[in-house]
């Protein structure tokens, strides 16, 4: 598991938020899965005092929300960057230089694939496919599709973020 920089800063709004859903879903056979989902959309990841108030909530143990929130890839544990940068790893992308692209994005913002950045600007990650397998080697940001990537082009690609962020980072 990744080491997160950032420390957890649930809201009081969220945590009345996840208590009503919990509230709501208590009695309902099989409510892990759904609550936690929602949970996510509360939060955005599920961070380890998130899955403690869902087992305490559904009255469960953290190592059962635990099993769950890391058996399915739509779950994160570690929270997201307001860019959500993924690197395409393929086979059509890997075989065109895949890797040298996602070990440049890593370079570039200082982070591993599955991190955000400490500013949450951004963070990594890497799929399997996004379908676009004519522009290998492909990376998105957010929505974007940036395709037939050198590792060159990367550290311009992130500076047009950083830019409209006000060159933070």
């Amino acid at each position: 598991m990744a080491e997160n920089s950032l420390t957890f800063k649930g809201t009081k709004a969220q945590e009345e938020k996840l208590l009503e859903v919990i509230e709501k879903n208590k009695e309902v056979p099989g409510a892990l899965l759904p609550v936690l989902h929602e949970a996510q959309e509360i939060y955005g990841y599920l961070p380890i005092e998130v899955q403690q108030m869902v087992a305490d909530g559904l009255g469960v143990s953290l190592s059962e929300v635990y099993g769950v929130a890391t058996f399915y890839s739509r779950f994160s544990l570690t929270p997201k960057g307001k860019h959500r940068i993924s690197v395409c790893l393929g086979t059509a992308c890997y075989v065109k230089g895949a890797d040298k692209i996602l070990a440049e994005v890593e370079s570039k913002l200082g982070i591993k694939s599955g991190e955000c950045t400490p500013d949450g600007l951004f963070s990594i990650d890497s799929c399997r496919c996004v379908g676009a397998c004519g522009l290998a080697p492909v990376m998105m940001i957010d929505e974007e599709v940036y395709g037939k990537l050198t590792p060159k082009e990367v550290g311009k690609i992130i500076d047009k973020y950083i830019a409209e962020e006000g060159g933070k980072q």
